[in-house]
């Protein structure tokens, strides 16, 4: 499989990947194979709402080789404006999937981003559990540039050791932003921005259980983690997604009908 047999949905202002994990890392793969670098965002509710409001987010979003549904109700408006084969696909649950699939696939991964304690603690773990994984290098890379300047050291070191993927973890939207900067200097390696995955997968945080996970409650067991930083940006956040994606259904739905109707 190739990119352009890739299934999308547009939701809002963002172009969505429409399948699963497999297929994702299915077309990762192939992408790797055809050495064309890119980069690839996932949208939360979070990052979705804040690419209404910041220009820059929304370019990095729009010019991503992929963009990923990354929670139950981003996913959920996929379905309900295109197509069914919509799932959620978290960053968590793809790196591990493609670290898995890349012990017999040969790909070379880096890790770049969060502390250099997580880093430590994510690199062995990932070398205990994925055993024949290749991991190439890791750098956790402090305080990140402004926008105007390019981490120059950084792009070097990872360019210097020839890996297939690079996994992004310095939060949203910084990630964004920085792969949508520099992802083009770091060809032919594809950069993934996984956020908290560093964390999840390293054991410093711990993830919702697997039942809240599968039926959209995850945010919950985050928003009860850390309440204190979460708590107004969920209020803020969800209901101003749930206003404009309802309003968005609507308007399409009504379209539709006004053209069978024509």
């Amino acid at each position: 499989m190739n990119d352009r047999a890739a299934p999308k949905v547009r939701v809002t202002n963002s172009t969505l990947f429409a399948g699963n994990v497999d297929s994702a890392c299915e077309q990762i793969v192939g992408r790797v194979r055809q050495r064309a670098g890119g980069y690839i965002c996932f949208a939360n509710v979070h990052v979705v709402v804040l690419s209404w409001h910041d220009p820059a987010l929304a370019r990095a979003l729009e010019e991503a080789w992929m963009v990923c549904p990354d929670g139950a109700p981003v996913a959920w408006m996929a379905r309900q404006l295109g197509t069914s084969s919509s799932e959620r696909i978290a960053g968590a649950d793809l790196m591990a999937r493609l670290f898995e699939v890349g012990q017999t696939e040969g790909l070379r991964h880096f890790l770049f981003g969060s502390t250099p304690d997580v880093i430590e603690h994510l690199e062995k773990a990932l070398r205990a559990k994925y055993r024949k994984a290749e991991i190439a290098g890791c750098l956790s890379p402090g305080v990140i540039a402004t926008e105007d300047q390019r981490p120059a050291e950084a792009i070097e070191r990872i360019n210097s050791v020839s890996a297939d993927v690079v996994w992004c973890g310095l939060g949203a939207p910084k990630q964004e932003l920085w792969m949508h900067r520099n992802a083009h200097l770091l060809v032919p390696s594809i950069v993934i921005g996984v956020g908290a995955a560093f964390d999840f997968h390293a054991g410093t945080k711990r993830r919702a259980p697997v039942w809240m996970q599968r039926t959209g409650l995850e945010w919950a067991h985050r928003l009860a983690s850390e309440p204190r930083r979460l708590a107004g940006r969920y209020v803020r956040t969800n209901s101003e997604f749930v206003l404009r994606a309802g309003l968005e259904i609507i308007g399409r739905k009504g379209r539709g009908r006004a053209r069978a109707h024509s």
